[in-house]
């Protein structure tokens, strides 16, 4: 059964200390272990409501907006039975999220995702109403789901959007160097993940912006490539710059336009750009560009920085 406990005072002044102590006051747990569930309540306040559950022994949460509550596992009491280790000044929780093959850009998750193997990851709890999940095929389904015990709700994990630009500027290509992980210090095409609200050739133009400080206008849909491996999914545009005006922006220490001839093979970031810089030349000594499509495979276990260890499947083009 729950109950929930009010703790008055403004959350942005409440501090890890003056929590504890009207949790002390007011909260008296049984010697089973509980875990207490968070929810933010209004602007001055919020909160606690306390549920018999077996708790986990580490949690991982998002850090962005959510309206969901967050489950916090409450597996450290004193001798008298109360909850005396929880911290939430700032509410700044730990945020983990799988590394991608391709851009670095974080990525809105309100539920704990673990990667494993291949594209099958674990939610441990509900994003719904925050209660533990269990592993099971649903009736009417064929996969398995990761299912809430409390609401019966089924997390469904989807792939990630992709979407960048392939600039040509007088015969060359703009690239631009990686200054974060993963494959700091190796060259890459403007891309990164498709925010809500946003077109996917939206998307090519702003990562464009952020990474080159480039204006550019979208010619035609090049590339859409599947990494089921890894649960991601590149669209590329052609492109060309408004003015020949580009330099690094936050997430990159440098941007150059390279020939066809002297473009950086052995130092890509990532095999998605590899392959599609191989189509784009191959297009060009043709004559003419086309769209592709294809699926890289992605050999199980190997590192985004193994950009050979792939083959190109199901290869269509118009």
């Amino acid at each position: 059964m729950l109950k929930a406990v009010p703790i008055l005072g403004s959350c942005s002044s409440a501090s890890s200390s003056g929590l504890v102590a009207s949790l002390s006051q007011r909260l008296k747990l049984k010697k089973k272990k509980k875990a207490i569930l968070l929810h933010p309540s209004c602007a001055c306040g919020f909160s606690l409501i306390s549920r018999t559950s077996i708790a986990p022994k580490t949690i991982s949460l998002s850090s962005r907006k959510s309206t969901s509550p967050f489950l916090l596992p409450a597996h450290k009491y004193n001798q008298k039975g109360y909850f005396c280790n929880f911290r939430v000044s700032g509410m700044s929780l730990a945020h983990n999220e799988s590394p991608p093959d391709g851009p670095s850009s974080s990525s809105p998750s309100s539920v704990t995702i673990h990667s494993s193997t291949g594209s099958t990851r674990k939610i441990n709890f509900c994003q719904s109403c925050g209660g533990p999940t269990k592993h099971e095929i649903p009736n009417g389904e064929e996969k398995m789901r990761e299912v809430c015990t409390v609401c019966g709700k089924i997390a469904y994990v989807n792939p990630k959007m992709v979407v960048g630009c392939l600039i040509e500027h007088e015969d060359k290509i703009l690239l631009c160097r990686r200054k974060i992980q993963p494959s700091y210090g190796l060259w890459t095409l403007p891309a990164g993940y498709m925010e809500m609200g946003e077109s996917a050739a939206d998307g090519a133009t702003r990562e464009t912006w952020e990474e080159a400080n480039a204006e550019v206008d979208i010619l035609s849909p090049f590339a859409q490539l599947d990494i089921p491996l890894i649960g991601q999914t590149y669209i590329i545009f052609l492109a060309k710059l408004r003015r020949p005006h580009f330099s690094p922006g936050q997430e990159s220490s440098e941007c150059r336009l390279f020939a066809l001839d002297d473009i950086p093979f052995d130092s890509l970031a990532f095999s998605s750009m590899l392959v599609t810089l191989k189509l784009y030349i191959e297009d060009r000594q043709v004559g003419r560009p086309k769209f592709h499509y294809g699926i890289i495979n992605k050999r199980p276990g190997t590192s985004p920085s193994e950009i050979y260890a792939y083959t190109l499947d199901d290869h269509m083009k118009s």
